[in-house]
């Protein structure tokens, strides 16, 4: 007779991992699907080209909006709250589109998404308030549920043999995105100013930003086409039959979904619980730095930034999506199976200190001998730290997936992380570039005390990793009755 594993010894770290770990190794890997591969990376290009287009030139946008009244030490928190909104309304729809994803199937939730990033960019080009900056990044949030979709499909189209190389391919396809998204804002920001004779209308002058706005919905609308015409739907229904539920002792069907969603309940199991307090942990710090990197960079030196312009601005938060997609592609599997989830996942944490103490440093050194060969190699270090923090992503993402009792939970699972992402990621960039505001308008610690705020919070979330097993969550073997 069979018997399954109580949650107590799921827990336990010493415990030999069941087909996921020892026999996962033994085994000849799986060939992955390249081609749903190749569109999830598309739908995965679109929302990191959607999110951050917007950071080399939101701070000049809230700025000539005349938002602030001029008064520039306060451009922190409209830019935060920019930035945030997105998520605040990812975390309210994002749960009930993966639950959605379970009954009517992947695809149409996943095209609903990127129709909604392609609309939204247009509206967010074409707003001329502060309201309609805040509507339209609502509209996206409100829209996506990709994230969690895509992280479920990616799950039930890999096995225990190949689901470390399948996720490797998931912060590519971010990374890349990130890559393109910034030089897109920077490059095409007020095309009139840098090609007067080719954008010589009016509408040029009056829409400055619509330029790369429009060309983030261009690559939407062209993933939204090649999703609809080429993803194969993964959510496979059967006969209803007695209602199924997501507890431990559930056999795995991995082609096999109930029409009924499952219980929370029963979904949100202690491994469940911890793979997603951890992703919360690594959202929010991870969100809270890249809220303050642009306002850091655009910020003058006299206030404690470097005082770039945008086009310079895309330049460097590009440079890290080229090092990140290459080093994932090419790394990340290997690590992997040499160090195990638990180590690359703290070791992406840790990264966060050196991360945190180079904006003093930077500013200081700007203050004293202004923008020099050291400043820029000194950016270099930092989004070579960034590429090390970004393995921790994967890592947690097959934690999140292994976690799950069987594929029927795998999008309420996901959902449910994605969710708790979404709260986290709405609050991490309003509270990082309002500190960052708050710092220099009452001088606290010499404008820098956003800094040691940031990386303590850093060091006191490490220690929820600790709980974490070696390697991913082992399966749940079927009870057996007599």
């Amino acid at each position: 007779m069979n018997v399954s594993l109580p949650v107590e010894d799921v827990l336990d770290e010493s415990r030999p991992l069941l087909q996921r770990g020892e026999d996962a190794k033994s085994k000849t890997p799986t060939p992955l699907p390249k081609g749903q591969i190749a569109i999830l990376m598309l739908l995965g290009l679109a929302e990191p080209i959607t999110s951050h287009c917007i950071f080399p030139f939101i701070n000049q946008l809230i700025s000539e909006l005349d938002i602030t009244g001029g008064d520039e030490k306060k451009v922190g928190y409209y830019a935060g709250m920019i930035e945030s909104i997105f998520f605040a309304m990812e975390a309210l729809f994002v749960f009930q589109w993966s639950r959605l994803s379970d009954h009517i199937g992947r695809k149409p939730v996943l095209l609903v998404g990127v129709g909604g990033l392609c609309i939204s960019m247009l509206c967010f080009g074409l707003s001329k308030t502060f309201l309609g900056l805040v509507v339209s990044r609502s509209l996206v949030g409100l829209l996506n549920g990709n994230t969690g979709v895509s992280k479920s499909m990616m799950g039930e189209i890999t096995d225990e043999t190949n689901i470390a190389q399948g996720f490797a391919w998931l912060p590519v396809a971010w990374s890349v995105g990130s890559t393109i998204g910034p030089l897109m804002g920077g490059q095409l920001a007020k095309p009139h100013d840098r090609w007067p004779d080719l954008f010589s209308h009016p509408f040029w002058v009056k829409y400055p930003y619509f330029l790369p706005c429009a060309a983030s919905a261009s690559f939407s609308a062209f993933t939204f086409v090649i999703t609809a015409l080429f993803l194969k739907e993964t959510v496979h229904k059967r006969p209803r039959r007695e209602p199924s539920s997501c507890d431990e002792a559930a056999p795995p069907h991995p082609d096999e979904h109930d029409e009924a969603p499952p219980p929370l309940s029963k979904v949100l199991t202690p491994r469940v619980l911890l793979s997603i307090s951890n992703y919360a942990v690594l959202a929010i710090v991870e969100i809270a730095y890249l809220a303050l990197q642009p306002l850091f960079l655009a910020t003058p030196i006299e206030l404690g930034g470097l005082g770039l312009p945008p086009p310079t601005i895309g330049i460097i938060l590009g440079t890290f999506g080229v090092l990140n997609g290459f080093f994932q592609a090419m790394f990340f599997a290997t690590l992997m199976d040499r160090w195990g989830p638990k180590r690359l996942f703290q070791q992406g944490l840790l990264a966060f200190v050196p991360l945190y103490l180079l904006f003093p440093i930077m500013s200081l050194y700007a203050k004293a001998h202004g923008i020099t060969p050291v400043i820029w190699g000194l950016v270099l270090v930092q989004q070579i730290l960034l590429v090390v923090m970004d393995l921790a992503f994967g890592a947690i993402f097959i934690f999140i997936s292994s976690s799950a009792a069987n594929n029927r939970c795998l999008g309420a699972t996901n959902g449910v992380a994605q969710f708790v992402a979404s709260v986290v990621r709405a609050v991490g960039p309003a509270a990082s570039t309002s500190l960052f505001a708050v710092s220099l308008e009452r001088n606290w610690l010499g404008g820098y005390a956003v800094y040691p705020i940031l990386l303590t919070m850093s060091i006191a979330l490490f220690f929820v990793s600790i709980p974490l097993p070696r390697d991913m969550w082992p399966k749940v073997l079927e009870s057996s009755r007599d």
